[in-house]
């Protein structure tokens, strides 16, 4: 505003608004108090800001200033000999305006395939605010990070490669039953996640497609190097590849299991036994997260809920063991 009304002040000077009517620079000054105001408004209402964009319509208008300058330069003999014409005078900006038009709408439309000039550009945009997590197929079959998305646990956004999509969508159109199923279970969770208000979803294609051959564990692992981001996954396999190449990898599996409640002597809990026990009088329940309880003296209580008191725990290879005596059943 105070660049706007110092240039309104300059204008003043000018012969020509001083040999204006009076109203002549109260307009001027309006009109240069109004227009800063209303470039303002118009920047306020664009909250959402594409930076590729911004810097396709910068190098356009300086790439057509540039080219307008060196027309010119060809066109000074033809300029000089016809000064008296008043085309001549007006060529240049008709001509800037057309270069400077024609440049910026190239670049807009190709404004992911220039970064042979500004390298940056792809990689500022992929990689702005915190690490993205890169979900995997497996992750997104899986649909426990749909409920780990829910309760707000990952700051950073989700960044889905193209190539996982088009993989669920062929197995959504498989007619093998099993894969059609998964293919379609993780297009329901890419709408749920898409739906959730609390989450930022993209889908994007990889930079290079030159290792298209290789496979999907590979080519994610490659994208999150890429991008800087850390890879969501239930595939152990991927796991691996990741640790071999020095990329951050988290286990859907490792999650759900430390989130898993951990037991001392003396804790209540409450269990369905549902089938008798190895050793005599013993029956078996689970809890929700598939913990398996095992209850002194329960077997005659199979089919009820038990309101058990936890007496040691053992941790197995097939996961965590209970032992527990029951204090009294509920139908």
């Amino acid at each position: 505003m105070a660049v706007s009304v110092g240039i309104a002040v300059l204008m003043f000077g000018t012969p020509m608004i001083r040999q204006a009517p009076a109203w002549v620079p109260w307009a001027v000054l309006l009109v240069m108090i109004a227009l800063p105001l209303a470039v303002i408004g118009i920047d306020s209402s664009l909250r959402r800001k594409d930076l590729t964009v911004i810097t396709a319509i910068y190098f356009g208008l300086l790439v057509g200033v540039f080219l307008t300058y060196i027309a010119l330069l060809a066109l000074t003999p033809i300029l000089a000999a016809n000064s008296d014409n008043p085309v001549a005078s007006w060529l240049p900006l008709i001509l800037g305006m057309i270069l400077c038009y024609i440049c910026t709408s190239l670049l807009l439309q190709t404004r992911d395939d220039f970064r042979f000039l500004i390298p940056y550009v792809e990689f500022a945009r992929d990689v702005k605010g915190l690490r993205p997590n890169i979900l995997d197929a497996s992750a997104i079959v899986d649909g426990r990070v749909a409920d780990l998305a829910e309760t707000g646990l990952f700051q950073s956004r989700f960044v889905v490669p193209s190539f996982v999509v088009d993989e669920l969508q062929q197995a959504a159109d498989s007619p093998d039953k099993q894969r059609r199923l998964r293919g379609r279970r993780g297009l329901d969770v890419l709408g749920m996640l898409r739906d959730n208000k609390t989450v930022d979803i993209e889908v994007l294609a990889p930079a290079d497609e030159t290792d298209s051959d290789s496979s999907e564990e590979q080519r994610v692992v490659a994208m999150a190097r890429q991008l800087g981001g850390r890879i969501l996954t239930s595939d152990p396999n991927v796991v691996k590849i990741a640790s071999v190449r020095s990329v951050q990898a988290l286990s859907i599996n490792d999650i759900a299991l430390a989130l898993k409640p951990t037991f001392v002597a003396g804790d209540m809990l409450d269990v369905r036994l549902v089938k008798p026990g190895e050793g005599p009088g013993q029956g078996v329940g689970y809890l929700d997260d598939g913990t398996m309880v095992v209850v002194e003296g329960g077997r005659d209580q199979i089919g009820r809920l038990v309101h058990a008191s936890v007496t040691s725990t053992l941790q197995t290879s097939a996961g965590k063991l209970v032992f527990a005596k029951p204090e009294f059943s509920r139908n």
